[in-house]
């Protein structure tokens, strides 16, 4: 995940999140595929078998996880940052009791509930952890990435939640973008291949998300 759009209202909670990830990475669309957690639905990673973000709609509680560039690759050992909305969705905010992220690759994990949202931000040393106050806010992965906030965010405070999807341009190579696309060798490509809203009116997500049609609204067993 690398921008993550919240508005916090009394009582309430909105979230656009998009992942960038490289194209040839396979994962599922979101599903309930944690039998040990049956309420948790979100995408899931087909190689280290965590998620992105994931949403318990018992609790109305949405757990993010971005990734930062201060350490790209884990040390030997060191969990998956795929584990840790699974775990913040569980735990609320004792998540990090939860996990020892020494060694892990560096995260911003975002936890959202009606009306509050908590950001901590792992930089390899340390957690520091911060709250968001009522309105629009805009999380990223961080360095050039921060840029976006000054370029959209604004657009974002303006338009209504469920609206938020018009604002999505098509993929350009350009990392202050929303919707990115960066060629690499050999035909491997780093894009946004994911988008995903929660809200008041449920879950919708879409795999080209600049293309309005292709949103559709998730769907399982429990529904």
């Amino acid at each position: 995940m690398c921008t993550v759009v919240v508005r916090l209202t009394t009582g309430t909670s909105e979230v656009l999140a998009l992942r960038d990830e490289l194209t040839s990475r396979p994962f599922d669309d979101p599903g309930t595929w944690w039998p040990d957690q049956p309420d948790v639905v979100g995408g899931r990673d087909q190689v280290a078998g965590g998620s992105w973000c994931v949403t318990d709609r018992r609790t109305a509680t949405t757990a993010l996880v971005l990734n930062r560039p201060l350490r790209r690759v884990a040390l030997p050992g060191a969990p998956s940052r795929g584990v840790l909305p699974l775990l913040a969705v569980a735990h609320g905010e004792d998540w990090p009791s939860h996990v020892d992220v020494t060694g892990m690759a560096t995260f911003t994990v975002v936890l959202v509930r009606p009306g509050t949202a908590t950001v901590w931000d792992f930089d390899g040393d340390g957690l520091a952890r911060r709250e968001l106050p009522e309105g629009t806010h805009m999380v990223t992965s961080g360095g050039v990435e921060d840029g976006k906030a000054d370029r959209f965010l604004a657009a974002f405070s303006d338009v209504e939640p469920q609206d938020w999807q018009t604002l999505l341009e098509p993929p350009v190579d350009d990392r202050t973008a929303l919707v990115v696309r960066h060629e690499g060798d050999e035909g491997a490509a780093f894009a946004t291949v994911f988008g995903q809203r929660i809200g008041a009116d449920g879950i919708s997500f879409s795999r080209s998300p600049w293309e309005p049609e292709t949103w559709e609204a998730v769907r399982t067993a429990h529904q």
